[in-house]
């Protein structure tokens, strides 16, 4: 039967210090070693990023020592060219498919497309999260359409709560995302959303957009009025002299 791994085998060598003993940071030894071993333990039962104050106070230990033995672990993962990596994100500590085999957990899972974000859904979400807090009346007033439906799906999805009250008339119930929103998104917080500047074409494409969307319909119609209009068309007689 195979003996624990941290123990001498017949008192004759040591057992050989390598990558594992590399994540123990601060700590060492078997404690060390069996601090990574809840800390993954829970990890790996977690639906949601665990922080690393309760998971200080699951260990009984200080904030700071729990910090860095996720910090060893996150990078011994690394160094490892592990499939799943450890990160900081949405206040707390999650493990996570690494992006290079995200394809292969898809097909996995191909199964819960039907419970993607519809279009309207997806473009209601991304005006909640660049212009929260925001009211429903806000986002139809952006997106030129009633805004309820979507509103309640997002929310009953958890993506989106309320965060408060406007101040003017009417106090309109306010919105904005959520942790899980960011924890979908792989983000730590709202701040690492990327620039709107780069999804907006720049000024010169939006003055020919509306130059064609002034113009165009008008001046079609002008030439069908011009060659209804011109005398001597293709299919009428020429006058005798």
């Amino acid at each position: 039967m195979n003996e624990p791994f941290d123990q001498d085998r017949d008192g004759v060598a040591e057992t050989p210090r390598g990558a594992g003993d590399e994540r123990l940071g601060a700590s060492d030894g078997v404690g060390g070693r069996a601090e990574l071993a809840a800390i993954e333990a829970v990890l790996v039962v977690a639906t949601e990023p665990v922080p690393a104050g309760l998971l200080a106070e699951l260990l009984e230990r200080p904030v700071e020592h729990v910090e860095e033995l996720l910090a060893g672990l996150a990078a011994a993962y690394v160094a490892e060219g592990r499939g799943f990596e450890l990160v900081a994100i949405a206040g707390g500590w999650r493990l996570q498919t690494c992006a290079p085999y995200r394809a292969y957990v898809e097909r996995f899972i191909l199964d819960d497309a039907p419970h993607r974000l519809s279009p309207a859904a997806l473009e209601t979400l991304a005006i909640v999260a660049y212009k929260q807090p925001i009211s429903r009346a806000q986002v139809a007033a952006i997106r030129g359409v009633n805004a309820d439906g979507v509103m309640r799906l997002l929310s009953q999805r958890g993506y989106i709560a309320q965060v408060g009250r406007d101040e003017g008339p009417g106090q309109a119930v306010l919105f904005g995302t959520t942790s899980l929103f960011l924890e979908r998104l792989g983000l730590a917080g709202i701040d690492q959303l990327p620039p709107l500047q780069d999804f907006v074409p720049d000024a010169g494409t939006v003055e020919l957009l509306e130059q064609v969307l002034r113009t165009g319909p008008v001046a079609a119609a002008a030439d069908e009025s011009d060659d209804e209009a011109a005398p001597g068309g293709a299919d009428e007689a020429s006058p005798e002299p």
